[in-house]
């Protein structure tokens, strides 16, 4: 049986605050953008903190996250134009949050009830945004189900995994892995939507998995 500790309550805030900034800012700017913008910002408030809190990456570790960080800049650049500043500092604000969320589950033990909790709290958080935004919303049936589905299902289980195996990264480390997402994602859309598999997704691909790699190598005795 799961439980939710009252003490750790204040984890729904950067969750809330990702999911209603991730969603307003990709309303004013491209994809391509957002990703790079949201990705940038999570690496530097982990690495970031990380540094600030006494890990010490190896010199090996930076090449992987030069690699990853290339693969990123491969697979977003292409589509990037001039952004909305509002949209990019909301996106930013997005990463940061999303950086202090997975920073904060590092020091928990039990991720379902963690998740759990966390998406009670936040839902609250959503509901108050969605009456304020309503007027501007264009709401379906359909549109509903699949948000259902993607919050409740893909992302709580996600989310609940994630939690899993912070505990047992540094977040430097934690930070690099999330590179994986938009490669994967790219992949599963290859896969799922047979969308075409470019030179580009293949090349970020590459570069990506190997920067990941290369940060965990273990250190030879």
């Amino acid at each position: 049986m799961t439980t939710y500790n009252r003490k750790d309550g204040h984890q729904y805030l950067p969750l809330a605050g990702y999911a209603v900034f991730f969603t307003v800012a990709y309303t004013r700017i491209g994809a391509s953008v957002g990703a790079l913008i949201l990705f940038g910002s999570v690496q530097l408030t982990m690495i970031g903190t990380g540094l600030v809190r006494g890990e010490r990456p190896r010199q090996i570790d930076w090449i992987g996250l030069a690699l990853a960080a290339a693969g990123l800049l491969v697979f977003t650049l292409p589509g990037v134009t001039a952004p909305d500043l509002i949209g990019s500092a909301l996106m930013a604000e997005a990463g940061i949050c999303w950086g202090a969320y997975s920073l904060l589950g590092r020091r928990r033990r039990d991720p379902i009830g963690a998740t759990a909790g966390n998406f009670l709290r936040a839902s609250l958080v959503g509901a108050i945004f969605l009456g304020v935004w309503l007027r501007w919303l264009h709401v379906t049936p359909h549109g509903v189900l699949l948000a259902v589905a993607s919050g409740s299902l893909a992302s709580g289980v996600g989310y609940t995994l994630w939690y899993a195996v912070l505990p047992s990264l540094a977040a430097w480390r934690a930070a690099i892995l999330q590179l994986i997402v938009p490669v994967l994602t790219a992949l599963a859309a290859t896969v799922l939507l047979h969308e075409p598999l470019s030179s580009r997704v293949i090349i970020s691909t590459v570069l990506i998995i190997g920067g990941v790699a290369l940060t965990t190598i273990k250190k030879r005795s």
